[in-house]
């Protein structure tokens, strides 16, 4: 199967929308010479459909992530963030990581009832839940779908604690739930703040809210007693990198008291996508970027190791971790991060998950 190169699309931040690594369709791309007069090629329609799980708390095993469960309400991402490390996930779906990633989503509309059943399970351990891992919570589609209001009505029932991580500003429609979760010391809240530029966010998170709407949320969120971190990430050499401490000293004057951090990975076709990204959008500096992602990356443009894959290596990396702590000392930022009460946990009556409120 051939395709032609499709260029950017307004609202989207993948460029083409190549074979996932099981598909068993390969696509070639190549240059069809019929674009003599530049024109804007239109956005993509959104396709949801519903994905009943079975399953709903993923584990985790990795010795350099901070939490043991999560869930992902979500499969694949409206906010079409090119650097998104989970973009490949959607090859185990048949499905390509770069447009499709972004515009055929799922969404798991059994989500509650499902969780509702596992925290019922004999022997059940209670551990801090990270909402939205792998894909955002927020993200457009839960105006309609809900399923993420569903799983904090949920947790809030039996009284767990969650992690929530977000750069999505629909967030603040739950500010009832996050409240009342924020007094019983249940929630805790991870704002992804990657640029202050406008410009640069329309082009790396085409449909992400805007920096400064973040910044708002996470006023509101501080208001009501949330315990909030900004998460600088990723860390783009000579994209970003420049903007950490504008973006931690704002983030701390908006409520903020945790921070942290994370070097641009690019794992499967995710190097592949972003160099084509590099090279529609800022083709004058795209081998310079490159040139640094490799220096930190081992010589490569991907390092899957524990313990260096998150934060990288050498004199750069270094630099950009000094940085940050500097700047963290500089903003009154504490280290670590909140510690939300599990022991409330208990199972609510089977009157429903809303008696007990």
């Amino acid at each position: 199967m051939v395709a032609t190169i499709s260029g950017p699309r307004k609202g989207q931040g993948a460029g083409s929308n190549p074979a996932g690594r099981f598909e068993s369709r390969r696509t070639e791309v190549f240059h069809d010479d019929w674009d003599l007069v530049e024109e804007e090629t239109p956005r993509l329609k959104i396709e949801v459909r519903e994905d009943r799980a079975r399953s709903i708390i993923s584990h985790n095993d990795s010795p350099d992530i901070g939490f043991d469960q999560a869930i992902n309400p979500y499969r694949g991402c409206e906010h079409a963030c090119i650097y998104c490390f989970a973009r490949p996930t959607h090859s185990y779906l048949n499905l390509s990581p770069g447009l499709d990633f972004e515009t055929k989503l799922f969404y798991k509309g059994n989500a509650a009832q499902v969780l509702d059943a596992e925290l019922r399970k004999p022997g059940y351990q209670p551990k801090i839940i990270a909402l939205g891992t792998a894909t955002d919570p927020y993200q457009p589609i839960e105006r309609e779908h809900r399923v993420t209001r569903s799983i904090l009505e949920t947790l809030l029932a039996f009284r767990h604690p969650v992690g929530i991580i977000t750069k999505g500003v629909l967030i603040e429609r739950d500010l009832d739930l996050l409240a009342e979760m924020a007094r019983l010391n249940l929630v805790s809240v991870g704002m992804a703040l990657t640029t202050m530029r406008d410009e640069l966010k329309r082009d790396l998170e085409p449909r992400a809210a805007s920096g400064r709407a973040r910044l708002r949320v996470m006023r509101q969120l501080g208001d009501i007693g949330v315990p909030l971190r900004v998460m600088f990430s990723p860390v783009i050499p000579f994209v970003n990198d420049h903007e950490m401490d504008q973006v931690l000293e704002l983030a701390a004057a908006a409520g903020a008291r945790y921070a942290s951090w994370v070097m641009l990975r690019l794992p499967y076709e995710v190097k592949d996508l972003f160099r084509e990204w590099l090279a529609q959008r800022y083709p004058l500096k795209a081998e310079h970027v490159m040139s640094l992602v490799r220096e930190v990356r081992g010589g490569r443009d991907n390092d899957p190791n524990f313990g260096t894959r998150f934060r990288g290596s050498g004199e750069y990396a270094n630099l950009t971790a000094q940085r940050f702590r500097l700047a963290c000392r500089r903003n009154g930022y504490l280290e670590g991060g909140p510690a939300l009460d599990y022991r409330q946990f208990r199972v609510p009556g089977r009157g429903g998950q809303m008696s007990l409120l």
